[in-house]
């Protein structure tokens, strides 16, 4: 959901808990969320674990090897703020279905990609997918779950699919090169997709927010991350004084800078810029950005 409007989902429903029809309600869809979750967590890890034996069978350099992580991790981070404001504009739970239908479409076409330029195509638009549905998905137990233990419950459980998405990523990864083949690091999507899809008639619908798309300030933002993690991407491979990778960190400054002026001034920004005023707010922004570099670094190592 957008960075502004976590507060302001409609109130859930009565609490039906009690009830043994209205607790295997709240338990399927429990599962829905946690499973999307995790299947969208589980392909940050699940593919560094694959990245030989894709280099091997696709032909792929050691720079475009990256690639493989990054593009899905940059179109993941790039557009999650808007996919949270779509879901805001028109209804949670549909965003949340096309993110899902899309991801798992993704999965099936990197699973069959023949090259690396198709793998990585798929790999972005499993990006797309996860930044519609993931904060659709946090967005969907406020509005599914009554106030109290079951909604407390279900926070809980969904940050956990967290760390456990991370963890198994890596053995499953493993396990899947090793007895099968690569391609079922993808694969293994497809049935948790359908399988989520098929459980979304359980998630309740929030009331509409008014407003637009930030539209211009995905573009630049995104833009800005992509330019910069290539010039990082290129310059380890090129040297840092290179035309191509000095051209790169001028276009992120640019972008980015572009962006940030555009949350300033924009009516409905995807960030607005006064969330940094806490300062206990933006100190866990940058400790959580710390954390996530050095586990992806580690990772990919």
């Amino acid at each position: 959901m957008s960075a502004e409007s976590v507060t302001a989902v409609a109130p859930a429903g009565p609490d039906t808990s009690g009830s043994s029809s209205g607790g295997r309600h709240l338990r399927l869809a429990l599962f829905v969320i946690a499973a999307a979750q995790l299947m969208v967590v589980l392909d940050a890890t699940i593919t560094n674990i694959a990245l030989p034996a894709i280099q091997t069978d696709l032909g792929v350099s050691d720079a475009n090897l990256a690639w493989i992580v990054n593009s899905y991790a940059l179109a993941f981070g790039g557009l999650l703020l808007l996919g949270g404001k779509a879901g805001d504009l028109f209804g949670r739970r549909k965003m949340f279905q096309v993110g899902t239908a899309v991801f798992t479409l993704a999965s099936l076409l990197g699973g069959l990609a023949p090259n690396e330029s198709l793998l990585i195509g798929a790999r972005v638009l499993q990006g797309v997918g996860a930044a519609l549905a993931a904060p659709s998905a946090l967005a969907l137990i406020t509005t599914t779950f009554p106030a109290g233990k079951s909604r407390n419950t279900a926070m809980g459980v969904y940050a956990a699919m967290g760390g456990v998405g991370a963890t198994v990523g890596l053995l499953l990864g493993g396990t899947l090169t090793d007895l099968l083949d690569w391609r079922w690091v993808f694969f293994v999507n497809i049935p948790i997709g359908l399988a989520v899809l098929a459980g979304t008639r359980t998630l309740v619908e929030a009331r509409r927010h008014p407003g637009r798309l930030d539209v211009p300030g995905a573009i630049t933002g995104t833009g800005g991350l992509i330019a910069l993690v290539y010039g990082i991407t290129r310059g380890g491979e090129h040297g840092w004084t290179d035309g191509v990778t000095l051209v790169s960190f001028a276009a992120a400054a640019v972008l980015l800078t572009a962006f940030l002026y555009l949350q300033a001034r924009t009516v409905d920004p995807m960030m607005p810029l006064r969330l940094f005023k806490d300062r206990t707010r933006s100190g866990s922004y940058a400790t959580m950005l710390f954390i996530g570099a050095g586990m992806f670094a580690t990772f990919y190592l």
